[in-house]
C-alpha cells in the first residue's frame, strides 16, 4: 500500500532535486563560457606583453610555466620559444585562436602578428587546465545540493506529516468507532478538501444508521407479529386434534407450524446476536457452569432419544454475554441431538489450552463432508436441503447465529471429524480471561 507521505516526500524531493541540477548546470555553462572568455584575454595579454618585451637579442629558448608555451617566428625562422614547444610552429600562422596538439597535451592557441617587426607571435595554453578548472566549478555547483539533500529531505519530511496530521486524527476517529457507532464525526477539519471528506463520511452515517434501523425495524415487527398467529395456529391444531382425535391427519400441519415457530424464534435470535445489532456488555462468566445450566434445559430432549451424553468441563473464566452464549450452546447442542441417532454418543469437553479453552461438541451422527464444513455457516444453508438424509427440519439459520456469537467473542470455531466411529465434532476456541490484559488475539485449533 502506497503511503501518501513517502509519495509527497519523494515527488517533491525529486523536484527540488531536479531545479536544483538543472540551476547548477546552467551556473557550471555560464561558469565556463567567462572562464573560456577569462582565458582566452590572458592569452591574448600574454602575447602582446611577449610581442611588447621581444628584441633581437632574446635568448632562442626561455624557461617559462609549462602549462604555457609560445613561439616568436619571423619569415619562416623561429626567433624565440619556451622550452616546451617543438622546431615547427605551434600554431597557423594566421590570427586568432585555435586548438593544437604538441607535447602530448592538447592545447589552446592563440597567433598574433605584430606589424610593425613582421613577428608571429604563438601562445598556447593546456586545456587540462581549463578541465580542472570545469571539474573544480562543477564540484563546487553540486557539492552543496548534495549535502542538502538529507536536510531538505527532513524539512519535507517535517512539514507533510504536520500537513497530514489532520487526515491521521481523522482516521483514527473512524478506526475508534464501534460497529454500532453510526454517529458524526466531530473531527473539526478547517481544510477545505478534509472537509468535504468529513462531511461525505457523515452523509454516508446518517444514510447508513437511517437504514440499519428501518432493517431492525421490520425485523422486530415481522418476528413479533408472526409469533401470535402461530401460537393461535397451535392452540387450534391441538384442539382439532383432541376433538377429530385424527392424530395422524394433523401431524403434518403440526410439524409445519412447529418448523414456522423455529424460525421465527431462529430470526429474533440471530437479529439480538448479529454483530451490527449487538450491545451487549460482556461480564466475568465461568463457562462450565453455564454449560452445566443449559445441558440441564436440554436434557428431556436427549432423554427422548435415549442418547448418551458425556460432559467433562473445568474451572474456566471468559468474557461473554450469558445470553448470546446459552444460544451458542443451544445451537451447537440441538445439532448434535437432531442429527445423533437413537441411542447414540454425544460428548462436551472443555480444555485449557494456555491463554486460551477449547469447548468441543462432538457427535457419533452421520458427520459433515469437508466440502460442506464452510458453508453450514451460511444463514438459510442445509445439506442437501430439505431433503437430508435424517429429515430432521431445519432452516439453516442455527450454525449461522453460532458463527456470529463466536466473532462477538473474539474466538474461533472449526469443523473436524469427531473421537467416534462417525459424526462430527465443533470446536470452538475462546481467548480465557485476562485481568491484567483481556485483548489477546483468537488462537488455533
Amino acid at each position: 500500500m502506497t503511503s501518501i507521505r513517502v509519495f509527497l516526500v519523494v515527488v517533491i524531493l525529486a523536484v527540488f532535486t531536479l531545479f536544483n541540477f538543472i540551476a547548477a548546470l546552467r551556473g557550471y555553462q555560464s561558469s565556463m563560457e567567462k572562464a573560456e572568455l577569462l582565458f582566452d584575454q590572458h592569452l591574448l595579454e600574454t602575447a602582446k606583453i611577449i610581442a611588447n618585451i621581444h628584441t633581437e637579442n632574446t635568448a632562442n629558448n626561455i624557461d617559462h610555466n609549462s602549462h604555457i608555451a609560445f613561439q616568436v617566428w619571423q619569415n619562416g625562422q623561429l626567433m624565440a620559444s619556451s622550452s616546451n614547444t617543438p622546431m615547427q610552429p605551434i600554431a597557423t600562422l594566421q590570427s586568432g585562436f585555435n586548438y593544437s596538439n604538441f607535447d602530448g597535451y592538447r592545447w589552446r592557441t592563440f597567433a598574433y602578428r605584430n606589424l610593425e617587426t613582421s613577428h608571429w607571435i604563438l601562445v598556447a595554453e593546456r586545456t587540462d587546465l581549463r578541465f580542472t578548472l570545469a571539474e573544480n566549478v562543477i564540484l563546487e555547483s553540486i557539492f552543496p545540493v548534495l549535502v542538502g539533500l538529507p536536510v531538505v529531505g527532513l524539512l519535507i519530511w517535517l512539514i507533510v506529516s504536520h500537513g497530514l496530521r489532520p487526515l491521521r486524527r481523522l482516521a483514527n476517529e473512524m478506526g475508534s468507532k464501534q460497529p454500532t457507532d453510526l454517529s458524526p464525526l466531530s473531527t473539526q477539519a478547517p481544510q477545505q478538501e478534509l472537509a468535504q471528506i468529513v462531511a461525505s463520511s457523515n452523509g454516508l452515517l446518517e444514510r447508513l444508521e437511517t437504514s440499519l434501523q428501518r432493517e431492525k425495524q421490520f425485523a422486530s415487527n415481522a418476528a413479533h407479529e408472526l409469533r401470535t398467529p402461530i401460537s393461535t395456529l397451535k392452540v387450534q391444531l391441538y384442539n382439532i386434534k383432541q376433538t377429530l382425535n385424527q392424530g395422524t391427519e394433523t401431524d403434518a400441519l403440526e410439524a409445519t407450524a412447529q418448523r414456522l415457530e423455529h424460525i421465527v424464534e431462529q430470526i429474533l435470535a440471530l437479529y439480538k446476536n448479529s454483530p451490527d445489532q449487538y450491545n451487549a456488555r460482556f461480564e466475568k462468566i465461568e463457562l462450565s457452569e453455564l454449560t452445566e445450566e443449559v445441558l440441564a434445559e436440554e436434557s428431556p430432549y436427549f432423554d427422548a432419544k435415549q442418547q448418551q451424553l458425556e460432559f467433562n468441563g473445568c474451572e474456566a473464566y471468559i468474557m461473554g454475554d450469558p445470553f448470546a452464549l446459552k444460544t451458542l450452546l443451544k445451537n451447537l447442542l440441538s445439532n448434535a441431538n437432531k442429527y445423533t441417532p437413537a441411542e447414540g454418543c454425544i460428548k462436551v469437553s472443555m480444555t485449557k489450552l494456555e491463554d486460551h479453552l477449547l469447548l468441543s461438541i462432538e457427535d457419533s451422527g452421520p458427520g459433515i463432508d469437508a466440502k460442506q464444513r464452510d458453508r453450514i455457516f451460511e444463514r438459510f444453508y442445509r445439506i442437501d436441503g430439505d431433503r437430508h438424509p435424517s429429515g430432521e427440519m431445519g432452516c439453516g439459520l442455527g450454525l449461522a447465529i453460532v458463527k456470529h456469537i463466536v466473532e462477538l467473542h473474539h474466538a474461533t470455531i472449526q469443523v473436524t471429524p469427531s473421537s467416534f466411529a462417525t459424526g462430527s465434532a465443533f470446536k470452538v476456541l475462546f481467548p480465557l480471561h485476562q485481568p491484567e490484559n483481556s485483548n489477546h488475539q483468537p488462537g488455533t485449533i
